[in-house]
């Protein structure tokens, strides 16, 4: 083999192991991923009270802090105008349990009163996530679940 292709082939092996090593590092680095969320709504009935119970798992390199959760109307105002991490702040937080390696379980469950749903609007609804992991990376869904309130 000549110098001259021997030089190339090492720079080459240099450039795409570089190339390798930034993207193994970025992978590490991703923000949480939300996966199998679902939403469950119960209407109250006789006098007992519904619920409403939101699962998904989430999944982040550096763990996950916290998973906040708000459920929407539909027809609401946030349907214009979208949902911000600062409509966020002060949404409601599930609990989360370790589900492997850098995933959690997390659940919301919440009572519905008969007075509760009767004055809620009735329809499609929305629930909201803003999931938050160690590092500070965030992701948010607007619309992670979908219900229907009758």
């Amino acid at each position: 083999m000549s110098r001259r292709i021997a030089l190339s082939v090492a720079a080459g092996v240099v450039v795409l192991g570089g190339a390798g090593a930034f993207a193994f590092a970025y992978a590490g680095d991703q923000t949480p991923t939300l996966a199998h969320s679902t939403a469950r709504y119960t209407a109250p009935d006789s006098g007992r009270d519904g619920s409403l119970t939101f699962t998904t798992e989430v999944t982040a390199s550096s763990g996950v802090k916290s998973l906040k959760i708000l459920p929407w109307p539909a027809n609401s105002s946030f349907a214009k105008m979208g949902l911000t991490e600062k409509d966020m702040a002060s949404a409601e937080s599930a609990t989360c349990k370790s589900a492997g390696d850098d995933t959690v379980r997390c659940t919301y469950t919440t009572k519905v009163s008969g007075a509760e749903a009767a004055s809620s609007p009735h329809g499609s609804w929305h629930v909201a996530v803003l999931a938050t992991a160690k590092d500070g990376r965030t992701t948010l869904d607007t619309k992670a679940a979908d219900f229907e309130v009758n």
